[in-house]
């Protein structure tokens, strides 16, 4: 009974999507961080909701601060050899692997279907793992992206404007326009100074879930590469969705990541943007330095196989299946899944 119930429950949460699949278990948790003792800060009167009375607050005390959410979907019978972690870029969370702005299916449920396991983490400060107080534990303000700096940076188009009639966007782009400012909703703030909070939170969870696939994707990449480093052994391949924060390998010590099959995955229109160039350099260097070492180093321009039209946010895109495709494909190829 409660394997149906559970199953029952995957459907109604696949939306559009027919459930392919049976589920032994849905779940999330928290994980990592530290309590930090606040003192010295005002108290005030508030009034924590509309018509509530008026309560003292007292901020002072004892939080906990660093903690990352994670959320799983673990199979009956699954077909992979390990779990796949699904880790998002910058400035977005783990909802982007879920649905898409159109309300089609994420790759949560592709590689659900394909018979992984999945988890979806909410980076430390990012969607449901909340943020810390500025500036008594964080030391630098947050950044908003804007709807103008993504349209550009995630090569929807070229030009952005306010009225959506304006905006001009690749006559061959994939990515659904009718929803773009839906899109622009799922934006976080990030920060610039909490990478070593995040990086310990995604430890403790490879620590804790892995051997396991690590997918990333854009600044996700940094901190897949860094879990790698420290517990290569955990970690039975590296996926980078345009994986833009890869690091130059002159600064790390990539002898370490030779035993662990790679593949990065590029989009279309990167040459018609100089920031992009300048964003592909280490990136490049890294995967040249796998393969020269003689790593399993594999790199996939999607345009040099026909699928044309994806910008940065190809997990979002209307042929979101397809390159999710090319991906499981390689996975199959690397024998970490049976069809």
């Amino acid at each position: 009974m409660r394997m149906v119930l559970i199953a029952v429950l995957a459907l109604l949460a696949c939306g559009r999507g027919a459930l392919a699949y049976d589920v032994r278990e849905i779940g999330s948790y928290f994980i990592g961080g530290h309590i930090q003792t606040l003192t010295g800060l005002p108290e005030e009167t508030v009034y924590f909701y509309p018509g509530a009375p008026p309560t003292d607050y007292n901020p002072n005390g004892d939080v906990h601060t660093g903690q990352m959410y994670v959320h799983f979907v673990r199979l009956a019978q699954p077909r992979a050899r390990a779990p796949l972690v699904l880790m998002h870029g910058g400035g977005l969370s783990g909802t982007g692997w879920e649905s898409t702005p159109d309300g089609r299916p994420g790759w949560q449920q592709f590689f659900l279907k394909a018979g992984f396991d999945v988890l979806v983490p909410d980076q430390v400060e990012r969607g449901r793992s909340t943020f810390s107080r500025y500036p008594q534990i964080y030391t630098s303000a947050p950044l908003f992206r804007t709807a103008q700096e993504a349209w550009t940076l995630f090569r929807v188009g070229t030009t952005y404007a306010t009225d959506p009639a304006k905006r001009v966007a690749w006559p061959d782009g994939q990515f659904p326009l009718a929803n773009y400012d839906d899109f622009v909703g799922s934006f976080n703030a990030r920060w610039t100074t909490t990478d070593a909070i995040a990086q310990a939170a995604y430890d403790r969870m490879v620590d804790r879930e892995c051997p396991c696939i690590l997918l990333a994707h854009s600044a996700g990449s940094g901190f897949m590469v860094r879990a790698a480093l420290r517990a290569p052994d955990k970690i039975v391949a590296m996926i980078g969705i345009e994986p833009s924060a890869a690091p130059n390998p002159a600064t790390i010590d990539i002898g370490k990541l030779k035993g662990i099959p790679t593949l990065f995955v590029w989009g279309d229109h990167l040459a018609d943007y100089p920031d992009w160039q300048r964003i592909v350099i280490n990136p490049t260097k890294f995967s040249d330095a796998m393969a020269a070492q003689g790593a399993r180093m594999d790199v996939v321009h999607l345009p040099e196989r026909g699928i044309t039209g994806n910008g940065h946010m190809m997990m979002l895109d209307r042929n979101s299946d397809q390159v999710a495709g090319v991906v499981r494909d390689w996975l199959v190829a690397r024998g970490l899944v049976t069809e």
